[in-house]
């Protein structure tokens, strides 16, 4: 399984109806709930906000929804899409304008599909993916001269989204592979001499 690295839109003209296509890292249901409506809410206008999702470490939690469109036309081809192209833990979201064509459901369907298609190619394109691993977040504050100390040692970890505040104190909050956790946690102890919490 893979998942995505940062956010994927493009768009398509079918027969003068726009589609804009967004794909979304999402890791739980009720991230995909707050997606979807702030994508609702950004669209107010548009015709159809239809979405689709792929969530957990085997792609077990599926949802989607046709927003309006006949029946089937539009988040089951969405999702058929999303369920083959082996990312986890995404939420595809495809806004219609109306263009004044009627497209039939069986252009819908291909239209739907075709947009999943469009925004999945471009992720793998992009090379806007990693394979799904387990991480952990973590986080610590200390002084200047042991977070010196200390950051010379990260290079020997996997670490992902690092952000460091620097104020009376620096803190450093990110994201580790989950089975190098201890290690990490052990190494934070010697070079610090256990002043340092993980």
């Amino acid at each position: 399984m893979k998942t995505l690295l940062n956010k994927i839109e493009t768009e398509l003209i079918i027969k003068n109806s726009r589609f804009i296509n967004e794909l979304f890292i999402c890791e739980s249901q009720s991230d995909a709930r707050e997606l979807i409506k702030s994508q609702k809410d950004k669209y107010q206008d548009a015709s159809h906000v239809c979405h689709a999702f792929v969530i957990g470490k085997d792609a077990e939690v599926l949802g989607m929804s046709d927003a309006g469109e006949p029946s089937g036309t539009a988040g089951r081809p969405m999702l058929d899409v999303l369920k083959g192209s082996g990312i986890t833990n995404i939420l595809l979201t495809v806004t219609r304008y109306f263009g004044g064509t009627l497209l039939g459901t069986g252009g819908l369907v291909k239209a739907y599909g075709d947009c999943a298609k469009s925004v999945i190619e471009k992720a793998f394109a992009d090379n806007a993916t990693e394979e799904l691993v387990e991480k952990k977040d973590f986080s610590f504050s200390c002084d200047y001269a042991t977070y010196e100390t200390i950051k010379r040692q990260l290079k020997d970890f996997t670490i992902y989204e690092m952000k460091e505040e620097y104020a009376d104190c620096v803190t450093l909050k990110a994201k580790i592979l989950a089975d190098q956790v201890e290690t990490f946690s052990t190494m934070i102890k010697n070079v610090t001499n256990g002043k340092v919490d993980l």
